[in-house]
C-alpha cells in the first residue's frame, strides 16, 4: 500500500450530516422506502386495511353534508354542494395530514437521525409522500361523489394535477418547517394541532366563497384567498363544477394579486428547505 493510498482522509473531505445526502437517487430511494413502510404498518393490525383510508372522508363528509345541508340548510341553495365540499375536504385534510405528521417525524426517527450518512429531509418528505398515497385513494370518492352529484366532465379537470402539485410544494415546506423546529421546542405539536384547526374554519372548505361574497362582502372575500390553501381549495372547486364557481382569480379580486398566495407557497418552500438543511447537521445532537 503506498503512502498516498494510506494518507488519512482530512475532516473536511468527509460527508457529514446533512440534509439531501450526496446522491439524488439515494435520496429519493430511501423516501420511498420510508412512505412505503410507513403506509404498510398504518394498516398492519387493521381488519379494513386501506379501505379506511376510503371510508373515512366518505363518513365525515356524511355528517357534515347531514348538517349543513340538511338540518342547517347551508348548502341548499348552492349548486353541486356536495362536490364543493368534499373538494374542500380532500385539499385540506392533506394539508393537516402532512404538515401534523410531519411535526414529530424527525424525533420519531431518532435512530435514523443518529446515523451520519442518512439524508434528514428523507423523514419529512416521506411523510408528504405517505399522505400523498391517502391523497390518491381520496380523490377516487372524490370522483365517484362528482359523478354522482350530476357534474358534468370538462377539460377543466386538466388543471387538478397542477393544483395538487403546487399543494404538495406547500406542504413539503411546512412539514420541513415544523419537523426541524420541533426538535428544539416540544411544544409546537400542540400549538400547531390549534392552528390547523382555526385554519380549517377559516378557509372556505365548509362554505363556498361566493356565499362570502353574497352575504357579506368582496373585500372579506379577498382577504380570505390570501391564504394559499383557499386558494388552492376554490381553484379546485371551479376545475371541478365549472364557471358556477369563480375561479381563484376571480375570487381574490384579479389574476395579478394571485402572486401573493403564491409567493407565500414559494417562499414557504424555499425557507422550509433552508432552514431544515441549516438545522440537519445538528438535529442528532439535539435529540
Amino acid at each position: 500500500m503506498s503512502a498516498e493510498t494510506a494518507r488519512p482522509v482530512p475532516a473536511h473531505e468527509v460527508a457529514g450530516p446533512s440534509a439531501f445526502g450526496s446522491d439524488p437517487r439515494r435520496f429519493l430511494n430511501l423516501t420511498r422506502i420510508l412512505a412505503l413502510t410507513e403506509w404498510k404498518l398504518r394498516f398492519f393490525d387493521s381488519a379494513l386495511g386501506y379501505v379506511w383510508t376510503l371510508m373515512r372522508p366518505a363518513l365525515f363528509f356524511g355528517v357534515l353534508y347531514v348538517v349543513f345541508s340538511l338540518i342547517v340548510e347551508f348548502g341548499e341553495d348552492v349548486a353541486h354542494y356536495p362536490s364543493l365540499l368534499l373538494t374542500g375536504m380532500v385539499v385540506f385534510f392533506f394539508f393537516q395530514e402532512a404538515t401534523s405528521r410531519a411535526v414529530t417525524a424527525v424525533v420519531d426517527n431518532e435512530n435514523l437521525v443518529r446515523k451520519i450518512h442518512f439524508p434528514r429531509m428523507a423523514i419529512p418528505m416521506s411523510v408528504v409522500l405517505t399522505a400523498t398515497f391517502a391523497l390518491c385513494l381520496n380523490l377516487i370518492v372524490l370522483l365517484g361523489l362528482v359523478l354522482i352529484n350530476r357534474v358534468t366532465p370538462r377539460l377543466s379537470w386538466l388543471e387538478l394535477p397542477i393544483v395538487l402539485a403546487i399543494l404538495i410544494v406547500f406542504s413539503i415546506g411546512v412539514a420541513a418547517i415544523l419537523s426541524a423546529l420541533y426538535v428544539r421546542a416540544r411544544d409546537l405539536n400542540p400549538i400547531w394541532d390549534v392552528t390547523t384547526q382555526a385554519l380549517f374554519y377559516l378557509t372556505p372548505v365548509l362554505f363556498p366563497i361566493q356565499l362570502v361574497i353574497d352575504r357579506s362582502s368582496e373585500k372579506v372575500a379577498h382577504l380570505l384567498m390570501l391564504n394559499p390553501l383557499a386558494a388552492l381549495i376554490q381553484e379546485a372547486r371551479h376545475a371541478i363544477v365549472g364557471p358556477s364557481q369563480p375561479s381563484a382569480a376571480e375570487a381574490i379580486g384579479g389574476a395579478p394579486r394571485l402572486l401573493i398566495p403564491l409567493g407565500i407557497v414559494l417562499v414557504t418552500f424555499v425557507f422550509g428547505i433552508w432552514i431544515f438543511k441549516k438545522m440537519a447537521p445538528k438535529i442528532a445532537e439535539e435529540l
